[in-house]
């Protein structure tokens, strides 16, 4: 078994499809494999001790700022106390983070506070709940989640540990907090998925329900947003909606509509992208959105449309009968540098240059190369990886495969495994089956009633849990 693939798990939240024709979003996990593990943490974050899909959990792990004589505590949860101090660090931090975007909105002081304090509540009722029941994560696995953070920074362990110190973070505190996101996630995941149960009846009436509303179709929209914050003027706003209705009216007439995007959307996750949301199904897309665009041709712009974020101008790019989608495979091979103590990231690229040099000047096969010096399973068939669906690779090695046309050599690629050589064999269209739509549906309907069924399964927790608020002294 090659070391390449992967299985994705389950999230807080569930992460939109990243890949375009595709029935439903959770056709990923139905094209995966089981049995190929590896690469199966996800993105991990960059210098920073959050797992992804948990936006709400972080740990403040300065140096400075520790507890003084000031602090006190202002809630215990089953005899263990959450104090001042640990709420002014998560509110610290989640008002540095709004900071950075300019389309934030945040509670008044008060407010922001008393939601904090409720999710440490929460997360220590949780946490206390996972050790209770033995589940816990292993310091290999942590271990792996950090080296992971130095191979997506194409950093050693030792460099990732000296910028963490010049950015006054406690290595052993970052561990723990890590370690704590890890166990926080893999039970939440755990307890609520067993409790959602989807009949086959259930998928039978969601299937003809979505063919008959048109819910089973795939769209790719672009858009630009004209954000209108909280509290804006009636004036304002009549000129933000006047400014949306010109933005449509010069993107209608064939103006070139990434440039509009970049040079009026308020929507940074977008903005790059020329507005575009990528290929997903229309049952995940608001309904105004899929309301908006349900009777334009493709390259049509809809009527300004608004939401609470603001308005928006919607063009329709790609429709796609989901009855017929495809997905794309990609048939692949590669060669793996492992990084070490003694091979750092830099000495093993600097090899793989040499080696890429060797293949491309035609002095050696790529096949011939991979037996050679591949450290991954698969070099004993020339690297070959066989066909893969995707998201079967880690975001890094996928990003530099779509790159790639059949026949073509990377240049070298760092992934949490180390550092490889990728050539694209061929790449092959090729339709879902009435099975891998059904499980793609039973995914759907699971993410629909993930959030409610963990509200209720934490409440639960919550209720039995001995929570005593404490006043400042």
């Amino acid at each position: 078994m090659n070391d390449l693939m992967s299985v994705r798990q389950d999230r807080l939240p569930r992460p939109a499809p990243l890949w375009p024709r595709l029935l439903l979003a959770a056709c990923a996990a139905v094209l995966t494999a089981p049995a190929l593990a590896q690469f199966s943490l996800g993105d991990a974050p960059n210098v920073s001790p959050r797992i992804p899909g948990v936006p709400s959990l972080s740990t403040e792990l300065k140096l400075q700022g520790q507890q003084t004589t000031a602090d006190f505590i202002v809630a215990v949860v089953n005899q263990e106390p959450i104090t001042h101090t640990d709420v002014d660090k998560r509110v610290g931090r989640i008002m540095e983070a709004a900071s950075r975007n300019p389309n934030a909105r945040l509670p008044p002081a008060d407010s922001l506070r008393a939601q904090v304090l409720d999710a440490l509540i929460d997360e220590k009722v949780q946490l206390q709940y996972a050790k209770n029941a033995g589940l816990n994560v292993s310091d290999a696995e942590v271990d792996d989640a950090i080296a992971n953070i130095a191979s997506q920074n194409q950093i050693s362990l030792q460099e990732l540990r000296s910028r963490m110190k010049s950015d006054g973070l406690d290595y052993d505190r970052y561990r723990n907090s890590l370690r704590e996101q890890m166990v926080l996630e893999r039970v939440r995941a755990r307890e609520v998925n067993a409790r959602i149960q989807i009949s086959d009846t259930e998928l039978d009436t969601f299937n003809a329900q979505a063919a008959a509303s048109g819910r089973d179709t795939d769209l790719n929209l672009a858009h630009i947003l004209i954000a209108v914050p909280e509290g804006t003027s009636e004036q304002k706003v009549r000129e933000l909606a006047a400014k949306a209705e010109s933005l449509r009216e010069r993107a209608a007439a064939g103006a070139n509509f990434a440039q509009l995007v970049k040079a009026n959307s308020d929507d940074a996750g977008t903005k790059d992208s020329g507005g575009n949301f990528g290929m997903r199904p229309a049952s995940r897309l608001p309904e105004l959105f899929t309301d908006a665009v349900k009777d334009l041709q493709v390259g049509q712009v809809a009527k300004v449309v608004r939401s609470g974020a603001g308005f928006h101008v919607l063009k329709l790019i790609e429709r796609e009968n989901a009855s017929k989608a495809t997905y794309t495979q990609q048939r692949a091979r590669h060669i793996l540098l492992r990084t070490t103590p003694q091979l750092s990231i830099k000495a093993a690229r600097d090899r793989m240059a040499e080696i890429r040099k060797e293949i491309v000047g035609g002095q050696a096969s790529f096949a011939q190369m991979a037996r050679q010096y591949s450290e991954d399973g698969s070099a004993t068939k020339g690297g070959d990886l066989g066909w893969a669906a995707p998201g079967q690779f880690v975001p890094e090695f996928e990003q530099a495969l779509l790159a790639l046309q059949p026949g073509q050599v990377s240049e070298p690629v760092v992934t949490r495994f180390g550092v490889h050589l990728i050539q694209l064999i061929e790449r092959r269209e090729v339709q879902l089956t009435d099975q891998q739509k059904r499980e793609a549906a039973r995914s759907v309907l699971r993410e629909q009633r993930f959030e409610s069924t963990y509200d209720d399964w934490a409440r639960e927790l919550r209720s039995a849990a001995f929570v005593e608020m404490r006043d400042a002294p």
